[in-house]
C-alpha cells in the first residue's frame, strides 16, 4: 500500500511538472541526446558496481566473507527489491539474502547494511555541504537548506560518536511510532549497536569504508554530468559537484517511488542557470534509469534470493 501512494505521489507530481515546463524542449532534448556520452555515461555503472560490491565483501566478517561476484548479485538483487518496497527497504532485505546465503547471524548481517547506509548517508551529505559551500547561493530557501544539511551531517556524526546519543534516538523514536514498528525499531536498535561497536573497534576500516562511499558519491555524481551534457546542458563540472548532491538527497525523502518526482523538481530548479526546464527534466529521466538499470540486472538472482528465504521458512 505504501509503495501504491509513494507512485501515485511520484506521478502527482511529474504530472505537474510536466504541466508547467516546455514539453517541446523535453522532446528535442530527448531526440538530440549524444549516444557517445550516453554510452560513457552508462560504462561508469562499471565501477559504480565493482566497488558496492568490494566494499560490502570486505564489510562481511572473513569466516562469512562472499566473492566479489556473490556481493554483486546481492547489491544487484537489493536495486530489485529497491524498486517495489518503500524507503530503501530493498536493502534491508539484503540483509535476509545474506543471512540465508553466507550464515550470518541476523543481527550481524543488518549490522553490515546499516554501516554500509550509514557511510553512504554521510558522504552524500559531505557533498552537499560541499555543494553548498561552493556554490555559496543566497536567498533565505538555500540558507534553511544548507542549515538542514549542515545538521543533517551533525546528526548522523553525533549518533556514529556517541552511543548514549542513538539509545536516546531510539528510545523516543520507539514511543512516536506505531505499535507495530516498535519491533523494527528495537531490530534497528540491536543492529546499530553491533555497528557502533565494530566502527570503533576498528575505526581506521570504517573509515576507509566512509571514504571510499565518497569516492563512489564522485562517480555517480560523474555520471549525472554525463548525462547532463548527452541532453545538451552545458553545466561546468565543478557545478556538477555542487548541485547534484542536493537534487539526489532530495530524491531519497520517503515520499515518492524510487525518488522520481522530487529529484525531477530538484534537478530543474538547481540546474536552471545551465539548461532550461524541458532539458532539466529529460535529465531527470536519465537519472531515473540510473535506478532501473541495477534493479533490471538483478532480477534473475533475485529469484534464486527469494525461493531460498521461502525454503528456509521465511
Amino acid at each position: 500500500m505504501k509503495q501504491i501512494i509513494s507512485l501515485a505521489v511520484s506521478i502527482a507530481i511529474l504530472g505537474a511538472i510536466y504541466l508547467v515546463i516546455d514539453i517541446g524542449s523535453l522532446l528535442r532534448a530527448l531526440r538530440g541526446v549524444d549516444v557517445p556520452l550516453t554510452i560513457s555515461a552508462l560504462a561508469v555503472f562499471v565501477p559504480i558496481l565493482s566497488i558496492m560490491a568490494w566494499r560490502l565483501k570486505v564489510l562481511i566478517p572473513t569466516d562469512h566473507r562472499p566473492s566479489l561476484a556473490e556481493a554483486l548479485r546481492l547489491i544487484l538483487s537489493a536495486s530489485a527489491m529497491n524498486m517495489v518496497l518503500p524507503s530503501k527497504m530493498g536493502d534491508v532485505a539484503k540483509s535476509a539474502f545474506m543471512k540465508k546465503s553466507g550464515g550470518l547471524s541476523g543481527s550481524k548481517a543488518l549490522a553490515v547494511v546499516v554501516l554500509e547506509k550509514t557511510s553512504d548517508v554521510l558522504a552524500l551529505l559531505v557533498w552537499c555541504v560541499f555543494g553548498l559551500m561552493v556554490v555559496s547561493p543566497s536567498g533565505p530557501f538555500f540558507q534553511v537548506l544548507f542549515a538542514a544539511v549542515a545538521l543533517g551531517l551533525l546528526f548522523c556524526i553525533v549518533m556514529l560518536g556517541s552511543l548514549r546519543f542513538a539509545d536516546f534516538f531510539f528510545v523516543v523514536a520507539f514511543r512516536i511510532v506505531p505499535q507495530k514498528l516498535g519491533a523494527k525499531i528495537g531490530n534497528l536498535r540491536n543492529a546499530w549497536h553491533e555497528m557502533h561497536g565494530f566502527f570503533w573497534r576498528h575505526a581506521k576500516f570504517s573509515l576507509g569504508i566512509i571514504f571510499t562511499s565518497i569516492v563512489l558519491w564522485f562517480l555517480n555524481l560523474a555520471q549525472i554530468w554525463l548525462f547532463a551534457l548527452a541532453v545538451g546542458g552545458d553545466v561546468p563540472f565543478i557545478d556538477n559537484l555542487a548541485l547534484a548532491p542536493l537534487a539526489l538527497l532530495a530524491g531519497l525523502l520517503p515520499l515518492t517511488f524510487a525518488g522520481i518526482g522530487t529529484r525531477d523538481a530538484a534537478l530543474i530548479v538547481l540546474f536552471q542557470p545551465f539548461m532550461d526546464s524541458g532539458t532539466a527534466a529529460a535529465l531527470g529521466l536519465f537519472c531515473t534509469l540510473r535506478y532501473i538499470v541495477p534493479a533490471l540486472a538483478g532480477l534473475p538472482f533475485l529469484t534464486g534470493y527469494l525461493e531460498a528465504l521461502r525454503n528456509n521458512g521465511d
